[in-house]
């Protein structure tokens, strides 16, 4: 592991750069530091629905997993060129999708976010996650990025969509629905 941060501050970026994982220095606002930072903030979404009391058991370990997998694909994003996120994280999150999407009534109507604390930020943490793919994207359309970066940011909103059902199910026994106005 490379040097822990003993001091919090370097100053290093107050004229509006910052350091990446290479030791190159990027502007605050490039694509690399807007995609690695909305996953960043993602990884920290997630963290707010594992702070709610009582989720079951096995989508808490689940969340925790892909904590820890964000941390891999931040750094991913850090470190121009490096490869953490492979094909099997992507197969390991559709197998979580299938496995608990198979214990859900089939979706009719669109749902409103909501449906519990818990839920509610599952579903925040899902768009923060589409936010990531898009910003990742961004990023792939001027830089080279691992080809299974955006499919896990995909598979993972996806997945979180279902883990958000399974929240106002658990929490508040059913999903609010979208009534249409006429």
């Amino acid at each position: 592991m490379g040097n822990r941060l003993s001091k919090i501050y370097t100053r290093t970026g107050d004229g509006g750069s910052t350091g990446l994982g290479d030791g190159s220095r990027v502007d605050k606002d490039s694509h690399r530091v807007e995609a690695y930072g909305s996953v960043d903030e993602l990884n920290s979404s997630i963290g707010v629905v594992l702070a709610v009391p009582g989720l079951p058991q096995k989508l808490a370990a689940c969340l925790l997993e892909i904590q820890h997998d964000l941390f891999d694909l931040g750094g991913e994003l850090c470190i121009p060129g490096q490869q953490l996120i492979t094909a099997e994280y992507v197969l390991r999150l559709e197998t979580w999708l299938d496995e608990f999407n198979d214990e859900l009534p089939a979706l009719k109507e669109f749902i409103l976010p909501g449906g519990g604390p818990a839920a509610a930020a599952c579903h925040l943490s899902r768009t923060i996650c589409r936010r990531s793919e898009r910003r990742v994207w961004t990023l792939a359309r001027h830089e080279s990025v691992v080809e299974a970066t955006p499919k896990y940011l995909n598979r993972l909103s996806d997945l979180l969509f279902v883990f958000a059902r399974v929240l106002a199910r658990h929490e508040n026994g059913a999903e609010v629905l979208w009534k249409r106005k006429a």
